[in-house]
């Protein structure tokens, strides 16, 4: 092998090698700002969905009587529950239109990231020069209510109506865009109801079988 093939055979492994390094720096750039990204805009969407939340609920907005109609039989007692739909309907769109508003208003921001966190040594870690990386973020957002039921007593229930939202964001960054997806749910407003209180009550421990709780209760009972 004469000395200009050799020389021309040590450029093209050199070449390699920069390639190499220069396509791993480029995917660990890519996974470094990405996760960065991703954890800043998750904390800025849930900051968000929160304020818009509270603020429909300090509004006076969600008070259990304007969503909820009790429907009573004889004695008082509930015999259905009525869904303002409306009022569903009108409170779901308003909580939506100021999330996404919000989302607007922080679309723009910077990630600022040492220069020695970009090599990806953990020596080098937080350190050096600060650099400005913008990012943008578009999103879309969807809500939707849900009835829960718990029981809190003798024949009393805590009914909660929870709004649930969801949203959904792509992130831009330059040369490359990721993504994520935030939900959150939180109880707007709720009520106990209450029923007729029995003569008499049994109780079941739940660490044993319920067949032998039913035989001791009869025997003794019967």
């Amino acid at each position: 092998m004469t000395s200009g093939q050799k020389a021309r055979l040590i450029c093209f492994f050199l070449s390699a090698a920069l390639i190499a390094l220069s396509v791993v720096g480029t995917m660990h750039l890519r996974s470094l700002l990405g996760n960065l990204a991703v954890t800043r805009v998750s904390n800025m969407v849930g900051q968000v969905v929160t304020a818009a939340v509270n603020d429909a609920i300090s509004s006076g907005d969600t008070l259990y009587t304007d969503l909820i109609s009790m429907e009573k039989g004889e004695g008082g007692t509930i015999t259905a529950l009525h869904s303002n739909m409306a009022q569903f309907n009108r409170l779901q769109s308003a909580i939506t239109q100021d999330v996404l508003t919000r989302l607007e208003q922080v679309s723009d921001t910077d990630l600022t990231i040492p220069a020695g966190t970009l090599t990806g040594s953990p020596l080098l870690a937080g350190r050096g020069p600060e650099l400005k990386i913008r990012m943008q973020s578009v999103g879309s957002c969807s809500a939707h209510f849900e009835n829960r039921f718990d029981q809190a007593g003798i024949n009393q229930t805590t009914h909660r109506i929870l709004l649930c939202v969801d949203v959904s964001m792509s992130i831009l960054l330059p040369g490359f865009r990721t993504g994520t997806e935030v939900s959150n749910s939180f109880s707007v407003a709720e009520t106990v109801i209450v029923g007729a209180v029995p003569e008499s009550y049994t109780y079941f421990d739940s660490g044993n079988p319920i067949e032998e709780d039913a035989f001791d209760y009869t025997m003794n009972n019967g």
